[in-house]
């Protein structure tokens, strides 16, 4: 067996590969390296495990390089999930070993792998990290949304109706909404503390995966009051960024966001319905947890070089809330212009 770097002729044998593999999420596909890099010029290593000319195993990796937020190889920034996938444990071992020797020659000081499974051969040390602060929302879809409705608690159907009753309504479309979903997304993240996203990351993204990705906004009087992204993979709709202005919370247009996603992903026939992560206890978790969803535990792990102190290392960036308050305060304008800037060199 050999572990060798990707490229752009191996597309198509690798992601036969994430498509066959159980544990393949579409954050695996080989096409995000390039909407990343062409969004945000950030160098990917891609990594890929052969044996007699067969992929037996694969890990992408992205690297963030900032005086700010520092110098990290992670898998997969601004996405849920990333880390190995291989046909049994010792290849998967192998890539990890690979991917400590990738960090070490870019001289990152951490490397950060998103795992949905727990990983037990990882020996668990003064430089190796596990990090299970984080789950997954699943919601089980039934073949219909008409019963995926009736399943709901009455209280839960009243708060969908209610945005309908004010004259909201919903539509599921292309690349054609990026502008409305991108106008809520950039004052929610705004009101939120966070740099957002460069528009151009989302353009990529339809550019990349126009088959499978959905943008879903809401409107009120002409005007988009809540929106969000889908991707579909194999039998798994998720949602990876959705966003709402809070001046229109009580009329509940989120409500009628995700069930216009639900509904459409129960009709087109995907299984599962995937709400993204979140912290347990938390206001997005009890959000999430309304729709009858399971938590699913995440596995984030984590190498740490010898610059760094494990009593001390925190990659979620907490030490910046004197920040966020203060670009809550920002003009939207400016986070716009500033925002992709930075919000580039931040992997969550």
């Amino acid at each position: 067996m050999n572990i060798k770097l990707y490229s752009s002729s191996d597309q198509s044998r690798w992601d036969a590969y994430v498509k066959n593999h159980p544990l393949g999420t579409h954050c695996h596909l080989a096409s995000w390296g390039q909407v990343i890099e062409n969004a945000y010029q950030h160098k990917c290593y891609y990594l890929m495990a052969e044996d007699s000319n067969r992929v037996v195993g694969i890990l992408p990796m992205v690297h963030l390089n900032s005086l700010i937020f520092g110098n990290s190889l992670v898998s997969m920034p601004f996405l849920n999930y990333g880390g190995m996938i291989a046909d049994n444990p010792n290849i998967q071992k192998a890539l990890w070993e690979e991917a400590i020797n990738v960090a070490k020659k870019i001289k990152a000081s951490y490397l950060e792998i998103r795992h949905s499974q727990p990983l037990s051969w990882i020996k668990k040390g003064d430089k190796t990290i596990l990090k299970t602060h984080k789950v997954s929302m699943l919601l089980d879809l039934p073949s219909s949304s008409e019963q995926l409705m009736k399943s709901f608690k009455s209280k839960l159907r009243s708060q969908i109706k209610r945005p309908q009753k004010e004259g909201m309504t919903a539509i599921i479309g292309g690349k054609e909404l990026i502008d409305s979903f991108y106008k809520v997304f950039t004052i929610n993240m705004r009101d939120l503390g966070s740099p957002v996203h460069s528009k151009r990351l989302f353009w990529e993204i339809f550019q990349n995966f126009s088959e499978s990705a959905q943008i879903g906004v809401v409107f009120w009087k002409h005007q988009p009051v809540a929106s969000g992204i889908v991707l579909g993979f194999k039998d798994t709709m998720e949602i990876p960024w959705a966003s709402s202005l809070r001046k229109f919370n009580h009329f509940s247009p989120n409500m009628l966001l995700y069930w216009s996603f639900l509904e459409y992903a129960s009709n087109s026939g995907y299984k599962k319905f995937d709400f993204g992560r979140t912290t347990p206890g938390s206001g997005t978790y009890r959000f999430k947890k309304q729709w009858g969803t399971k938590p699913s535990q995440l596995y984030w792990y984590y190498w740490i070089s010898e610059g760094l102190k494990r009593k001390t290392f925190h990659p979620d960036h907490r030490r910046f809330s004197l920040a966020i308050s203060c670009w809550k305060k920002m003009p939207v304008a400016f986070t716009r212009l500033i925002g992709p800037q930075i919000r580039k060199y931040i992997a969550l």
